[in-house]
């Protein structure tokens, strides 16, 4: 038999994720069975098992393919002369453009890591990459003088954090919730957190943080 080439390999390794986000959406993590992800990514339990050999397994790989794309996210924010903007834009794409089962499924995975220690440990590592790359951002920012914040980088970072998580629960649990209505009034706030200078005077990123923000993308 011959040899799968690797990208053959990394794109069934990617379908096979695809698809058990969508059953961990739709039945749960006890809900949802080896044998369901099989259906739904129509391969054998012995493709799924060449690449996954557990739920767990299957949650740590959606979980670090979400860490690749934030860590590629937080890099070219970086580079973004306007901070608060590029948060929005950011929080713009995960409460409306991503399909609603994705919310779902973060949700589950939150769940299930209250009751699973394995679980806890995956979903804890996005959990901080997110934390720590959004308090390096403010931190250069304010030494940059470009946002005066109320509050320390880690505070700030912290409760910047807690509006959004709120924002995309709200967005997963409620059909009704008109989120777009409510993001002026959300920006406002993180604005008010951040306290931008006036863009006229603010100055660009400096070049260690761009050369930091080029380094996270390679």
């Amino acid at each position: 038999m011959p040899r799968l080439r690797p990208e053959t390999i990394e794109a069934r390794r990617e379908h096979i994720l695809d698809a058990s986000e969508r059953c961990f959406a739709r039945s749960g993590f006890h809900g949802t069975t080896m044998a369901d992800i099989c259906a739904e990514a129509k391969v054998s339990a012995g493709a799924l098992y060449v690449h996954f050999e557990s739920k767990e397994a299957l949650i740590a790989g959606i979980v670090e393919r979400d860490r690749a794309n934030l860590t590629q996210q937080f890099a070219e924010m970086a580079k973004a002369p306007d901070l608060a903007a590029a948060l929005g834009a950011l929080g713009e794409h995960y409460t409306f453009e991503q399909p609603q089962y994705k919310r779902i499924l973060n949700l589950e995975i939150a769940a299930e890591a209250t009751r699973n220690e394995s679980i806890a440990k995956i979903w804890m590592t996005c959990d901080q990459l997110v934390f720590e790359n959004l308090t390096q951002l403010i931190a250069r920012a304010q030494q940059e003088g470009r946002i005066d914040p109320v509050a320390t980088p880690e505070k700030t970072a912290k409760m910047i954090c807690v509006i959004g998580e709120g924002m995309f629960c709200r967005r997963a649990v409620d059909e009704a919730f008109d989120g777009k209505a409510f993001m002026p009034l959300v920006m406002e706030t993180v604005n008010a957190l951040l306290r931008p200078a006036p863009i006229e005077q603010q100055a660009q990123p400096s070049a260690a943080t761009l050369a930091q923000a080029d380094a996270l993308e390679e």
